[in-house]
């Protein structure tokens, strides 16, 4: 059996909706199959009245971000100003690509009649029938909470798939930072935007995504559905439940660790 037939299948088994909103997250390594095919999938999976979304974030046109810190690291103080004022890329919600989302979200960006979040750093993109709906309207200065499309696909009841990831690459617990207590803190980002040296600042929550494989260990076992796919595991949960469970635990251990 080919691994395409088995992800149809899996799909199947782990209870994907038709007609349902499905964010993904996944690493097609070493699965042999190409992002489009896994696309289709998907799509044949949710069905005419579907919408896939998947991650489309653009760190590299932030010197506020790891990908960045990253990419100077080995520069002299000198080049490091020459690449931040001559070669950082510029977001444009077109264009850009999401090379450090992986294949299937680059693919699901390009697709002909593709949606994408405006979000310089952030974005989301989709597909399927409700994706201008869900997608439209991301306030530049809120990165993932209640102004940006993952509050919406919470309230359209989204199910989350991480496909052969685990949950430290799941966007929607950082809809769980914004609605914890105590509020969590904030710090300045900035990023290009639209040509070079044209910096956007704002001021949002301080993303954090160090424990959310801690938070994820932590979840009921009742709320998620596992299989495994191409020697590793496969998740599939509503959004819903299991974020007012990830934003519980941050209110209660994040402050206790000092994780803030």
């Amino acid at each position: 059996m080919s691994e395409l037939t088995r992800l149809r299948l899996l799909l199947g088994e782990l209870g994907v909706r038709p007609g349902g909103v499905l964010m993904v997250h996944t690493s097609l390594s070493g699965t042999g199959l190409p992002p489009t095919l896994v696309r289709d999938a998907l799509l044949a999976a949710l069905g005419p009245d579907g919408t896939l979304v998947v991650p489309a974030f653009t760190p590299e046109n932030s010197d506020t971000s790891r990908a960045h810190r990253a990419r100077v690291a080995h520069l002299s103080a000198a080049e490091a100003d020459v690449y931040r004022a001559r070669k950082m890329p510029p977001f444009d919600p077109d264009t850009t690509p999401c090379p450090s989302m992986g294949a299937l979200a680059e693919c699901v960006r390009t697709t002909r009649g593709a949606v994408r979040s405006a979000h310089p750093q952030t974005s989301l993109a989709g597909i399927g029938a409700r994706a201008a709906e869900l997608l439209s309207g991301h306030d530049p200065h809120c990165h993932l909470g209640e102004r940006s499309p993952l509050a919406r696909l919470y309230a359209a009841d989204a199910e989350v798939l991480l496909l052969r990831v685990g949950f430290e690459a799941c966007s929607a617990f950082h809809l769980a930072e914004y609605r914890m207590t105590p509020a969590p803190p904030t710090r300045v980002y900035r990023c290009v935007v639209g040509a070079p040296g044209n910096w956007y600042t704002y001021e949002d929550v301080a993303l954090n995504d160090r424990d959310f494989a801690e938070m994820g260990a932590r979840l009921p076992g009742k709320l998620l559905t596992r299989r495994q796919w191409a020697g590793k595991t496969v998740t599939l949960f509503g959004m819903r439940a299991v974020v007012d469970d990830v934003r519980d635990q941050l209110s209660r251990y994040r402050l206790r660790n000092d994780l803030n």
